[in-house]
C-alpha cells in the first residue's frame, strides 16, 4: 500500500472514530436514562475510540498477539534496521504507525538479506530483514564479533513470485523449466524452453547476490553449486530492490523476473504470475496455496535482533513488540501472508519474557 493510501486509512480511522464519539455525546445528551452505564458508553465510541491513531494500531490480534499494556508514550530515541528488500514494505509500514504512538525515529533500509546480517553482525543496526533463515556461517561471523544473543522472530509469509508480462501468453512453467531459465548458460529465447512458449529472446531480472531471495531461489529452484548444480545467470538485471526489477519486466514484454508476492500485488495487472508446477500440477501463488504448503516458493519471513537490545532498549523492545501486535493486519495490509495463530502466538512467546 503506498504511503498516500496508508494515510487516507489513518484518516479515515480517526474520522470513524469521531463520530462515534459524537454519536455518544448526543445520545448522553439526549438519552431518557441519565444513568447510563459505562458498559453502554464503551458501545457507545467512549473516550478511548479518539485515541488510537489507526482502527488496528496498538490493538492485540485476537488470537496469540503480542499484550497490548506496553506504555509506547514513554519510548524515545533512534532504531536502524536493513536487510531484506522482501520485508521492507512490512517494516516500514510498521514503522510508520509506530511514529504515531512513539518518539522514536525508525530508518529501514533495503541492502539484502546478506548486506543486512552483516551490518548486524557488525553492530551497525539493531534489527535485520532477512527472506531466509541467518545461515551458520553469519551466526559464525556474529559470534567473532562477540554478538551470541540472536533472537529470531517470524513475522510473516511470501509466495516468492514468478513474473512476466502480461503480454506474454505463458501461464505455467515446471520447477526444471524454471532452472532452465536462470541457469547459467540456460535458456536465451522463450521457445527453447518450450515450443509452445513466446518464441522471443528474454531479457531477464532477479536479485542482486546480496539478497535473500536470490539464494532461497538458488536453494530451491537450481540446487547447491557445491553439490555440481548449475549456478544462477548473470546475464541479465541484478538489483536488491524489488521495484526495479517489477519496473523492468513491467516495460518489455519478453522480460521474465522474480521477487516478493507483495511486489507482485502492488504491481496490479502491469505484471503477470506464472503457475509453478512441482509435480502435482499448476499452481498460483496466493494467501490459501501459501498457507497450504502447495505452492513451491512459499517461505517465512523474518526480522531478527538481540536478547541484550531487547533488554537495555526499551525503544527496540517497544518496536518488536509493536510488530507481533500489529502483524497481521499490516502484513496483510503490504500484499504478504500473516502468520497462522499459532506460528504467531510462538513468535509472542519469544519476547515475553522481556516484556515489562
Amino acid at each position: 500500500m503506498t504511503d498516500f493510501l496508508r494515510q487516507w486509512a489513518k484518516y479515515a480511522g480517526l474520522l470513524f472514530g469521531g463520530l462515534l464519539l459524537v454519536l455518544a455525546m448526543g445520545a448522553v445528551a439526549c438519552g431518557d436514562d441519565d444513568d447510563a452505564t459505562t458498559e453502554e458508553t464503551e458501545e457507545a465510541g467512549g473516550d478511548d475510540a479518539t485515541e488510537e491513531p489507526t482502527e488496528d494500531v496498538g490493538e492485540p490480534t485476537e488470537e496469540g498477539g503480542a499484550a497490548s499494556e506496553f506504555d509506547y508514550g514513554s519510548l524515545s530515541g533512534a532504531i536502524s534496521i536493513d536487510g531484506s528488500s522482501t520485508v521492507f514494505p512490512i517494516t516500514q509500514a510498521v514503522a510508520e504507525e509506530f511514529a504515531g504512538v512513539a518518539d522514536v525515529d525508525v530508518d529501514v533500509g533495503i541492502a539484502g538479506t546478506s548486506a543486512g546480517f552483516e551490518r548486524f553482525c557488525a553492530g551497525e543496526i539493531q534489527i535485520s530483514d532477512a527472506s531466509r533463515p541467518i545461515s551458520d556461517e553469519e551466526i559464525a561471523a556474529c559470534a567473532d564479533a562477540g554478538i551470541d544473543d540472536i533472537v529470531e522472530i517470524q513475522v510473516g509469509i511470501d509466495a516468492l513470485t514468478v513474473v512476466v508480462n502480461p503480454d506474454n501468453t505463458m501461464e505455467c512453467v515446471t520447477i526444471e523449466q524454471l532452472a532452465q531459465l536462470f541457469m547459467e548458460g540456460g535458456a536465451s529465447n522463450f521457445s527453447e524452453v518450450d515450443p509452445s512458449f513466446p518464441h522471443e529472446d528474454i531479457i531477464f531480472y532477479y536479485p542482486g547476490a546480496d539478497s535473500g531471495t536470490f539464494d532461497y531461489f538458488v536453494e530451491e529452484v537450481l540446487g547447491d553449486p557445491d553439490e555440481g548444480a548449475p549456478a544462477h545467470r548473470s546475464d541479465g538485471t541484478a538489483s536488491e530492490d524489488d521495484n526495479v526489477l517489477a519496473l523492468g519486466v513491467e516495460e518489455d514484454s519478453a522480460a521474465i523476473g522474480y521477487f516478493g508476492f507483495a511486489y507482485f500485488q502492488g504491481a496490479g495487472d502491469s505484471l503477470k504470475a506464472l503457475q509453478l508446477d512441482a509435480g502435482s500440477g499448476c499452481v498460483e501463488p496466493s494467501i490459501d496455496t501459501a498457507l497450504a504448503g502447495d505452492y513451491f516458493l512459499s517461505r517465512p519471513l523474518f526480522i531478527y535482533t538481540r536478547e541484550s537490545f531487547l533488554t537495555e532498549n526499551p525503544e527496540v523492545l517497544g518496536f518488536v513488540n509493536f510488530y507481533l501486535e500489529n502483524a497481521e493486519a499490516l502484513v496483510t495490509e503490504v500484499g504478504y501472508i500473516p502468520l497462522p495463530a499459532d506460528v504467531l502466538a510462538e513468535e509472542v512467546a519469544e519476547i515475553e519474557p522481556f516484556l515489562p
